[in-house]
């Protein structure tokens, strides 16, 4: 299966948002959506966070901002709370 285009991604977040804003989403496919699509941007940013620390030199500055994404990961894989989805769906 191949990626969504980013066209195709933004049409499945609006109908995500749709579904679970009007009580249509009974079988919990936007709630998924929506959370993995916040995830995934989590996880994006863990990795930026990575790179730029590998190709710092280990400065403290990439070091605090690693172990910094690594706690947002944490905390929302932790909790079962909803996330605040982005304000643009």
């Amino acid at each position: 299966m191949g990626k969504p285009t980013e066209d195709e991604l933004e049409t499945a977040l609006q109908e995500a948002a749709r579904l679970r804003e009007q009580g249509e989403d009974d079988r919990y496919l936007g709630k998924t959506v929506l959370n993995q699509n916040y995830r995934l941007e989590l996880y994006q940013e863990l990795l930026v966070a990575a790179r730029r620390y590998l190709h710092s030199g280990e400065a403290s500055r990439a070091h605090q901002n690693l172990v910094r994404a690594v706690e947002r990961v944490e905390r929302v894989e932790r909790s079962d709370e909803e996330p605040d989805w982005p304000a643009s769906l």
